[in-house]
């Protein structure tokens, strides 16, 4: 994991990669049947942010939840279904939906079946969403118990929604994703070049969802030439205590009704 990404303080996270198999037997063993899978995408972010932006966000995200709650965090997803940002800007290696859903699922498979009933999708990659919701869709169907959750980290809370919608609708490579990147990676930040970099959100009453080769000069929708690391420090604490938050909940959640999936299954008692 990159030294940029790594929590500055607190509890030291649960990482699946660094444990050896009896290790994760134990824990699973233990009570602790959910992970989290930080979900980002390797994209061009204007000219100001480097491409693993959204990577860079939901694992650093991940990492302060998990020393939080003890979750036990994936090996990121470092690429998604960011197809939209077009082949205008050198940078962008997207997936297909069809092979995001796919990949998904599978590692889906592999975690049911390792005793894992609580799969937290955290993204930070916009257009992931709708890929990732197929793949719970696909993934709930498969296995009758299994709870998947798609949160996008830009909309957590109100507040944190509010802070990434503060200077664009259709944001991308905006105030907020630069403070964060400013305040948590710096390295992916180039500051001399913030004040160069505002492109206006041209996205209000259209009717269809156009490519950002359609709608930004540079790639950029928003002012990140506004941003601050404080700001970012700030806005990051949110987005961690917040879900934070969320996933101690999801930890307790369990169904409704205890009705299985298949007609062949008994009802639940009234």
């Amino acid at each position: 994991m990159p030294s940029a990404t790594r929590p500055r303080s607190g509890s030291a996270p649960v990482y699946w990669d660094q444990l050896a198999w009896p290790e994760i037997g134990a824990l699973i063993a233990g009570g602790m049947d959910a992970v989290l899978l930080p979900c980002g995408a390797t994209e061009q972010h204007g000219p100001h942010l480097g491409t693993g932006m959204d990577s860079a966000l939901a694992t650093e995200v991940c990492a302060a939840v998990s020393a939080a709650t003890r979750v036990p965090v994936l090996p990121p997803l470092a690429y998604g279904c960011s197809l939209g940002h077009s082949h205008r800007w050198p940078g962008t290696l997207a997936l297909s939906p069809q092979t995001l859903i796919s990949l998904v699922t599978d590692l889906g498979d592999w975690l049911w079946h390792a005793g894992i009933r609580r799969l937290l999708l955290v993204n930070s990659h916009v257009t992931n969403a709708a890929p990732l919701r197929c793949a719970l869709e696909v993934l709930r169907s498969r296995h009758d118990g299994f709870m998947v959750a798609v949160i996008n980290t830009a909309e957590v809370s109100p507040r944190v929604r509010d802070a990434f919608f503060a200077d664009a609708a259709d944001w991308h490579a905006n105030q907020a994703e630069t403070a964060l990147m400013l305040a948590r990676a710096p390295a992916l930040a180039r500051p001399g070049l913030l004040a160069g970099s505002d492109d206006p959100d041209r996205t209000a009453g259209l009717v269809f969802a156009h490519p950002v080769n359609r709608t930004s000069r540079n790639g950029v929708t928003g002012t990140p030439s506004r941003a601050t690391a404080a700001q970012g420090e700030k806005l990051f604490r949110w987005i961690v205590a917040d879900l934070t938050k969320i996933v101690r909940r999801a930890l307790r959640e369990n169904a409704p009704l205890d009705t299985p999936y298949f007609t062949n299954g008994p009802n639940p008692a009234p």
